[in-house]
């Protein structure tokens, strides 16, 4: 079983006003084949502080287990070589099969005790079901990703305001430089 790239995703909601926008566009990108589920933690907090909960999963019992052994092997070899990929995929399988692929009781208590009343936290594990032709079409041109990342509207506002703090010093320092060292 080939997977596609996956990807994390950790979402806060203050105030939140659920009307289920959110998981209609999700049943509508899984049910094109664009996307699989492959753990969704959903924890909100009421404004007197009682703890409601959400797991799901478009993974079967075999499938969560071959992604367990598959995520432990590669960290185990990035650990450890060879042995360490064995050990890693043994403990990723084990793994799964204790924790449903999701997070434990004390996860969730540790997410639900760290969010404010009348909020929510969704904690997404997705996997990109369009990217594997793709990815099957970079390897065979002998291409190889380097790096990757996602560009959101907030990361390239936070990108443009550090180069402007870059330019900036680097204008005090040109200013700096042209002052003659007698006057400094």
């Amino acid at each position: 079983m080939a997977f596609g790239p996956v990807q994390l995703f950790v979402i806060g909601f203050k105030d939140p006003d659920f009307h289920g926008e959110i998981l209609e566009q999700l049943r509508k990108v899984r049910e094109e084949g664009l996307l699989r589920l492959i753990d969704l933690q959903f924890v909100w907090k009421d404004e007197d502080g009682n703890i409601s909960s959400f797991e799901a999963t478009d993974l079967t019992d075999e499938e969560a287990a071959r992604f367990g052994a598959v995520i432990g092997g590669l960290i185990g070899y990035g650990a450890a070589g060879r042995e360490g990929a064995r050990a890693g995929a043994e403990a990723g399988a084990m793994a799964v099969s204790e924790r449903d692929l999701g997070l434990t009781e004390d996860d969730l208590e540790d997410i639900s005790l760290s969010i404010p009343s009348n909020s929510a936290a969704a904690i997404m594990l997705v996997e990109h079901r369009w990217a594997l032709e793709l990815r099957d079409a970079i390897k065979s041109a002998g291409g190889v990703v380097l790096t990757q990342g996602m560009l959101t509207p907030e990361v390239l506002i936070s990108v443009g305001a550090e180069l402007a703090e870059a330019v900036e010093a680097a204008e005090e320092e040109e200013k700096k430089m042209k002052v003659p060292l007698a006057a400094r």
